[in-house]
Parts: structure tokens; C-alpha cells; sequence
């Protein structure tokens, strides 16, 4: 059966309250610079590599947007190393939410960012 809708998830939207502090956030989880004065309300759109895009959204300009997180993850980040990511994220005093859980071909765990949106950090 032939769609017009293509196959493949073109963008996550993740609400957001506080877009500078959150470009920096996940700007620094990925090891992204960024240029502060490109963060302009009330979208940032991050680098990520392939297809699927990482839209922070804060909601009308002018306004804090009041965010309801997700008690699960909505999307995950690819590690090689998921030791060495989880080791990252300690250092560096995220709100780690799982220890690393292990399964036969994967392994994750999750962090929070400063919304209390969940974000799984995944090998598999």
C-alpha cells in the first residue's frame, strides 16, 4: 500500500522552559558548541547527525512555557561505549534516572534534563 507519508521520523519536538539554558544542556551531552547568540526564541534547532532532527521548543515568544514531562523516554541517544557514557554524564552531575541496564544485544540508561524530560542514552 503505497503513502504519501514517508517511512521515517523527521523530528523530535522536546518542550522546554528555558531555551538557553537547555541548547547548553544538550549542546554539552553531545559535545556541541554553539553560539549563544544563535539561540533565538522559540526554537533551537541542534546538529544531529542523519535524518531525524532534535527540535528544542519553548513554547510563544515571551513566555515560559510550563512543561510536563514524559515519564519515559520519548527517544534515545547512541552510545558505542555505554560504560564510558554513563561515566560522562557522572562527572558531569546530569540527573542520572537508571543505572545501566543490561540486555543480551543492548544496553541503557536515563538522564533527565533540567525540564525532567527523559532521555535514554541506548548501544543497541
Amino acid at each position: 500500500m503505497n503513502s504519501p507519508i514517508q517511512n521515517q521520523l523527521n523530528t523530535v519536538f522536546v518542550p522546554v522552559s528555558d531555551l538557553t539554558q537547555s541548547v547548553k544542556w544538550y549542546c554539552d551531552l553531545l559535545g556541541q558548541s554553539y553560539d549563544h547568540h544563535a539561540i533565538q526564541e522559540p526554537i533551537y534547532n541542534m546538529a544531529i547527525n542523519h535524518h531525524t532532527g532534535l527540535l528544542l521548543e519553548a513554547g510563544p515568544p515571551g513566555q515560559k512555557q510550563a512543561v510536563e514531562p514524559s515519564k519515559h523516554p520519548l527517544f534515545n541517544f547512541h552510545t558505542h561505549d555505554i560504560r564510558e557514557a554513563y561515566s560522562l554524564v557522572q562527572k558531569r552531575g546530569y540527573a542520572i534516572t537508571t543505572d545501566i541496564q543490561e540486555f543480551a544485544d543492548l544496553a541503557f540508561f536515563n538522564i533527565k534534563d533540567p525540564d525532567g524530560n527523559i532521555v535514554m542514552v541506548c548501544n543497541g
